[in-house]
């Protein structure tokens, strides 16, 4: 069975606060950068997108102009009724 000592304590900490520093360290050398690819990425993938949305609205242009467009109005004729909920009482304030 092993037992705790105090040098091990102070090892144990001294290595936790020593990793804590170079973590530190290394995210202010290493995070900018790893940040500003990650904005490029996320910009040039919106680019696309945006590219892609804008070619399919213009060959969906160009297709509609020669098709029929059906409005179904079934629906509209009828409206749905909305539920009564009870009577409507106006209150005053009495003095």
């Amino acid at each position: 069975m092993q037992e705790a000592s105090f040098s091990g304590l102070i090892k144990a900490i001294f290595y936790m606060i020593a990793f804590y520093y170079i973590f530190k360290f290394l995210a202010r050398i290493f995070l900018p950068v790893l940040v500003k690819k990650a904005v490029e990425k996320a910009g040039e993938n919106f680019q696309r997108q945006q590219q892609y949305s804008q070619d399919n609205s213009w060959q969906k242009a160009r297709n509609t102009t020669n098709d029929e467009i059906i409005i179904n109005t079934a629906n509209a004729k009828n409206p749905r009724e909305t539920k009564k909920v009870g009577d409507y009482v106006d209150y005053e304030e009495i003095d």
